[in-house]
């Protein structure tokens, strides 16, 4: 059996994280979760089988997801990266590269198609 897929969702509304990981695992990927980018920082640097961060861009605190997706880029550059926003559009330009955009809502079977994809890679 193939090993699974680990993703750290980053998000701050506790129902959506809540929802997509039950989601995501139920799916059979591995999940962390954080509530911020400081704690999504930490987890990534405490736990090396992280393959895919998927986070929310506006969050409390001094750094969005797209400044943690930026330095997830600058020092983990193999961890791939989708970025999710309710409340804007985030053109790819905006993105480190090969990272996706998802708009919300997003079913998981979406993002678990991406997440698969991604993770092939």
């Amino acid at each position: 059996m193939p090993q699974a897929i680990t993703v750290l969702v980053v998000e701050d509304e506790p129902i959506i994280r809540m929802d997509i990981v039950d989601q995501l695992e139920d799916l059979g990927f591995k999940t962390f979760q954080a509530a911020n980018a400081s704690e999504a920082l930490i987890l990534i640097e405490a736990n090396t089988d992280i393959q895919v961060i998927f986070t929310d861009v506006d969050m409390p605190g001094g750094m969005d997801g797209l400044k943690l997706a930026a330095m997830v880029r600058d020092r983990w550059p193999p961890i791939k990266i989708i970025v999710t926003s309710g409340h804007r559009q985030v053109g790819l330009s905006d993105l480190p590269a090969e990272s996706r955009f998802f708009s919300k809502p997003y079913t998981g079977e979406a993002v678990a198609s991406a997440l698969r994809e991604m993770a092939a890679v």
